[in-house]
């Protein structure tokens, strides 16, 4: 049998591990799940700030070669103009003589045909003939079909001796030479302030850009980290909603793109509340059912018990009769806790004065105390504290507190019950001290678990007491916290300190 048990745990074990890889990513293989979990997708804020900053950063060269080549065409606009009127100026000054064309050039027209400080000037006259009348020899010449008309200026780019250079020309006719070519004029000059100009231009659009750019940069990140705001929003509200409030979030207030969203959370939120509600219903109706047939059944144990029979069937009367009492006990632990754990059930909360609460409570548990010979006390606090809470409720806490000390502590202990007000720390604090076994350490995170009980262990409990003790004391907004205690008077006699701290309810504060 313990070999069946221990293949079919490891077999549960085995499926519990399969469905938690399958859960992990549901549209994964099973055996793919570790490559799929490094495959995990990258941050919405991280994916939107590379397209945009993707083609910011790819546009940005592009648009400086498109500076570069406006910075030109605005660059070469004034200078061929200038040259232009070179053009214009140096065609004026050749005269027709005996049918072959001259230059005649002032004083005052050379002037602006020699070099500046920067660039290098040449120009060409070519005769009726194609000689050369004046001007740089090896200057190059245009094709014949790109010649323009006579008093039409053209440009174009060439190279003369190694150097670029910007070339206006034009061409003079003489109609009274007929079958005389036009003469051709050129005017050329080299590309040193055109770029001078350029560079400038572009300077003065790239520096800005390059205070612009990081700028850009840095409003989008702050115009991403604000328009996801909302999102932060959403979830540090559902973050800081409590494990039992299943209430629906606000879609109308979250940012259209995510209201989808909200509205399918929301709806997962109703059939959970739902799911919950039937399995709580059906738990509190079940017990409610049970405890009749229960009581039913202690009855005509105990009434069987007086009429004369064995000692076998009276023990077995007396067996019945104790599982039926501890059945019934397990029936009102469930309901309370089906109670407790619906928080939303409609409780009605008063001021509830815990001391009076605590001894009368105490009073009822006097006699099964002394039934075990166990020395049952109270202690009041100095003055009367009130809470905020449902009396029945804070009843029922109380009670499955004093059982559980009654039950785990050998006979002859002793058990206290106080009340103790904390002005310092806001607090009032209901505490049941015992004399029993105690709780390790390393179980009291878990005796607060339903159903679960220590082992080795005796008593009849089942295991719900400390669960129903921490629902009630949440729904009040307490703390449940275990200790240690050592009796001061008994230094042998270690016990257990089980302390519910809840908030006072201070005079004068007016109640919802």
């Amino acid at each position: 049998m313990s070999a069946r048990a221990d293949r079919a745990t490891a077999h549960a074990a085995d499926l519990d591990e399969a469905r938690d890889a399958r859960y992990a990513n549901p549209f994964a293989p099973p055996d793919e799940t570790e490559a799929a979990a490094e495959a995990r997708p990258r941050s919405l804020f991280g994916e939107i700030l590379d397209w945009m900053l993707a083609p910011l950063l790819l546009l940005w060269p592009m648009s400086l070669a498109v500076t570069y080549l406006v910075a030109k065409s605005i660059a070469n606009g004034p200078f061929d103009r200038a040259l232009e009127t070179d053009a214009y100026v140096l065609a004026r000054q050749i005269h027709p003589v005996n049918g072959v064309a001259e230059l005649t050039l002032p004083e005052s027209t050379r002037d602006f045909l020699r070099a500046d400080n920067v660039d290098s000037v040449f120009f060409q006259v070519l005769g009726t003939r194609g000689e050369l009348v004046a001007g740089e020899r090896d200057m190059p010449l245009p094709h014949e079909e790109d010649r323009p008309q006579a008093g039409i200026v053209e440009f174009r780019d060439d190279v003369l001796r190694g150097n670029d250079i910007r070339v206006a020309y034009t061409t003079v006719e003489f109609p009274q030479t007929p079958g005389a070519q036009p003469v051709l004029v050129q005017v050329a000059e080299t590309l040193d302030k055109r770029s001078a100009l350029a560079n400038d231009i572009i300077k003065g659009v790239i520096l800005p850009q390059f205070v612009i750019l990081p700028l850009a940069i840095l409003l989008v990140w702050f115009g991403l980290s604000r328009g996801l705001e909302p999102l932060h929003a959403l979830q540090a509200h559902i973050r800081a909603r409590r494990p039992d409030d299943l209430s629906p979030l606000e879609a109308r207030r979250a940012p259209p793109e995510i209201e989808p969203l909200v509205t399918s959370f929301n709806d997962l939120l109703t059939r959970l509340e739902q799911n919950m509600e039937l399995q709580k219903r059906f738990i509190a109706d079940a017990a409610h059912q049970m405890k009749t047939p229960l009581a039913g059944l202690r009855t005509q144990a105990e009434l069987a018990l007086r009429q004369d029979a064995s000692a076998e069937v009276h023990r077995s009367l007396e067996q019945i009769a104790t599982s039926s009492e501890q059945a019934a006990r397990l029936v009102t632990q469930l309901l309370a806790l089906a109670r407790a754990e619906n928080r939303r059930s409609g409780h009605i909360f008063t001021p509830v004065e815990l001391g009076e609460l605590a001894r009368n409570a105490v009073r009822e548990w006097v006699q099964p105390a002394l039934a075990k010979q166990m020395d049952l006390g109270y202690e009041a606090p100095d003055e009367p504290v009130e809470v905020d809470g449902n009396p029945v409720m804070l009843r029922e806490m109380l009670a499955n507190l004093i059982d559980n000390a009654i039950r785990y502590t050998p006979a002859g202990g002793r058990i206290t019950v106080r009340v103790r007000h904390d002005p310092a720390a806001r607090l009032v604090h209901l505490e049941v001290e015992d004399t029993g076994l105690g709780i390790p350490v390393a179980e009291r995170s878990r005796v607060v678990e339903r159903f679960y009980r220590i082992l080795g262990r005796e008593g009849d409990g089942s295991g719900l007491g400390l669960a129903i003790v921490r629902e009630i004391a949440a729904m009040h907004g307490g703390e449940l916290t275990i200790d240690d205690n050592v009796y001061q008077q008994a230094p042998r006699l270690a016990g257990t300190l089980v302390r519910v701290s809840l908030h006072p309810l201070e005079r004068g504060r007016d109640l919802p």
